[in-house]
């Protein structure tokens, strides 16, 4: 029976697939590749000789029912991205929502992802941890970091090297200095790196040290000590069981200068 299969790719070193996804790319029909570039370099190393074509961020919209009536129509299809499990801050979503409502089987391969060997690598707590992905770069950017400041699990996001800085700077405005941090890049790759600190020493590392790579960032949760000391915003208000978070803020560090 026709399926779409989501199978998750190397994130930097290319020996970390598992036998079964080389299994699945050479027998389906067709692999949908986000950069088909970057993915026959993948294939040609495990001499898969399937027939590639492009879904990506900018066509997913005008695609994605015609490649559902594909499968219906007999086609075995496997979605991949450049790196990692695809719909984890990648396209894959709207394929995978189209076809549970066509009645075709989605089936998800385990495998590489960069957020779980970044939040083991960083120390803090891993038996309950949030993933923020991309933080919004404009629009709900402040409100969001906010909501963060509050949260009592590990918290974990994905930058780009060149928005690094500002995002730790920001962090530590709305959550204290006294929140520590892991940053993790180049993960399985020559130049792997995680760094540990507070924000301040990380911004250091960072001004010192030009970023490179994609980024991991876990933040310590918010705990009873950085609650009574460093935390910058206390949130007043918040009613999170309706997915909102209400603007009733203020900021200690501003209250107490004007005493």
């Amino acid at each position: 029976m026709s399926k779409l299969y989501l199978v998750p790719t190397p994130i930097g070193n290319l020996e970390d697939i598992t036998y079964r996804a080389v299994h699945v790319l050479k027998e389906v029909d067709v692999i949908l590749a986000e950069d088909t570039r970057t993915t026959r370099i993948l294939l040609k190393l495990y001499q898969i000789t399937t027939r590639v074509q492009s879904y990506h961020i900018f066509n997913e919209h005008r695609k994605t029912d015609e490649i559902a009536g594909r499968i219906l129509a007999g086609e075995t299809i496997a979605l991949v991205s450049d790196a990692g499990t695809p719909s984890i801050s990648d396209p894959g979503f709207m394929l995978v929502r189209a076809c549970l409502e066509k009645g075709i089987p989605v089936e998800c391969l385990p495998g590489p992802t960069a957020l779980i060997p970044a939040l083991v690598n960083s120390g803090f707590p891993s038996d309950k941890f949030c993933f923020e992905g991309f933080l919004p770069h404009k629009k709900g950017r402040r409100t969001r970091l906010i909501g963060l400041a509050a949260e009592t699990r590990t918290i974990i996001l994905y930058e780009s090297p060149h928005r690094i800085i500002k995002t730790l700077k920001e962090l530590e405005q709305v959550m204290g200095g006294g929140r520590k941090c892991s940053v993790s890049r180049e993960l399985t790759k020559i130049h792997e790196e995680t760094v540990r600190g507070t924000f301040a020493e990380l911004i250091a590392h960072f001004t010192s040290q030009a970023p490179r790579g994609e980024m991991v960032v876990v933040v310590e949760a918010l705990s009873q000590k950085t609650t009574a000391k460093d935390t910058a915003w206390t949130p007043v208000y918040a009613d999170f069981n309706r997915g909102c978070l209400k603007s009733s803020f203020f900021s200690q560090r501003r209250k107490d200068a004007k005493k």
